[in-house]
């Protein structure tokens, strides 16, 4: 289990290392975003703990470059910065979940297995269902031979219910899936997703099951 952790403070890096190292995880430490880009393209990494909050070049300038270059090893966002639009911001750029600091540190390791097991859990590379495609390895998404360009949460909000065809999703799992252990956002907005993904992949491809939630296909008995 190899780490990235970008961060610009001294004291709190070297403790995360610690944590890491304790729990038997091999761990780089880089401090600035050029850094961390340019460790990204030597190494395979489970997990990167992310500062968004760097001197100089933002932390989400590295997420979004990793994102672009299909890059989908977890990103765990470490900031300070409490405020929801930013929160939402960093989740729009790719990220899997955030912390904000000042946080427990058994609550940064349960973060981390757990954005690990939802990666190691898609074992199929590539879902489909009629004439959608979703490439999961290249977070690319097709309608017949037609690349659709999804926001992060509309594909996670997308793949979320590909996976599960027949299977209705209720709106408090399908928001769980999407935003991991993120805290509450406003409770229309899996719907506002749910409205762009219709818009863009055809009104036919999601069903609305009132009261419930959603379902891709005929919902099963």
């Amino acid at each position: 289990m190899q780490l990235l952790l970008v961060e610009d403070d001294p004291m709190l890096g070297e403790t995360i290392c610690a944590g890491a190292r304790l729990s038997a995880w091999s761990v780089d430490h880089v401090c600035d975003a050029a850094s961390a880009r340019a460790a990204l393209v030597n190494h395979a990494y489970s997990v990167v703990l992310l500062d968004i909050g760097l001197g100089g070049e933002s932390g989400l300038t590295v997420l979004r470059a990793m994102r672009e270059h299909y890059d989908a090893t977890p990103v765990l966002i470490l900031t300070a910065r409490g405020q929801l639009s930013e929160r939402i911001a960093g989740l729009d750029a790719g990220a899997d979940d955030y912390l904000v600091k000042p946080f427990q540190f058994d609550e940064l390791w349960a973060r981390v297995r757990s954005v690990i097991r939802r990666s190691q859990g898609r074992v199929i590379p590539v879902v489909t269902y009629g004439d959608v495609r979703v490439d999961r390895g290249r977070r690319v998404v097709h309608k017949g031979d037609t690349e659709v360009v999804l926001s992060a949460n509309e594909y996670r909000t997308l793949l979320a219910l590909m996976e599960r065809p027949g299977h209705v999703v209720t709106r408090d799992h399908l928001h769980d899936l999407v935003y991991g252990t993120a805290s509450a956002v406003e409770s229309n907005t899996i719907a506002v997703f749910i409205h762009q993904l219709r818009r863009k992949l055809g009104d036919d491809l999601i069903r609305t099951v009132h009261g419930l939630g959603y379902v891709i296909g005929q919902p099963t008995a």
